[in-house]
């Protein structure tokens, strides 16, 4: 991977290399996490961001959210979220149904079949968690996150103040 970005350095004048090996690893890094979290998931007919936007339901105040307010924290399109919501509410994890407040608003409740789904599944994702971080101290690992953090301010002040027609 260094190779290869520093060979194109040499052809494209100002390349950030030192940016460009980091942004490489952290896109491998959450390819092969996702990778892995997919393979568990398939038996279950979920993908990672369908079990995403079901921790998001589990965790949200009461179990209940809207997919509007999902849209945004799982960075998915309203006709993915769409998607999404189908396969929770076929596999019978989430409800879906008006707001109680606001008729107009749509409003995904976590079932209880949902909530059994997350606290026998997530057990199974520990050791995996334990061991991409094996290498690295409670130190190292509270280091990680504050520059992630950092690099993740730095992504939405980009996107933020992108100008997209």
């Amino acid at each position: 991977m260094n190779a290869g970005i520093h060979r194109a350095s040499e052809s494209v004048p100002g390349l950030p290399v030192q940016e460009a090996v980091l942004l490489r690893m952290l896109l491998m890094a959450g390819n092969a996490v996702i990778e892995e979290i997919e393979h568990i998931l398939k038996p279950h007919g979920l993908s990672d961001s369908d079990f995403r936007t079901l921790m998001m339901v589990y965790t949200a105040p009461g179990g209940r959210t809207s997919p509007s307010e999902l849209c945004g924290y799982a960075q998915q399109s309203p006709t993915n979220m769409t998607r999404i919501t189908n396969v929770l509410v076929q596999q019978g994890f989430v409800t879906r149904a008006s707001s109680d407040e606001d008729r107009r608003r749509v409003e995904l409740s976590i079932t209880p079949l949902g909530r059994r789904f997350v606290r026998k599944l997530l057990p199974t994702l520990f050791p995996r968690i334990h061991g991409a971080f094996a290498s690295l101290s409670a130190t190292e690992q509270k280091t990680l996150e504050q520059l992630l953090r950092k690099v993740a301010a730095n992504i939405d002040q980009l996107i933020g103040s992108d100008s997209h027609p």
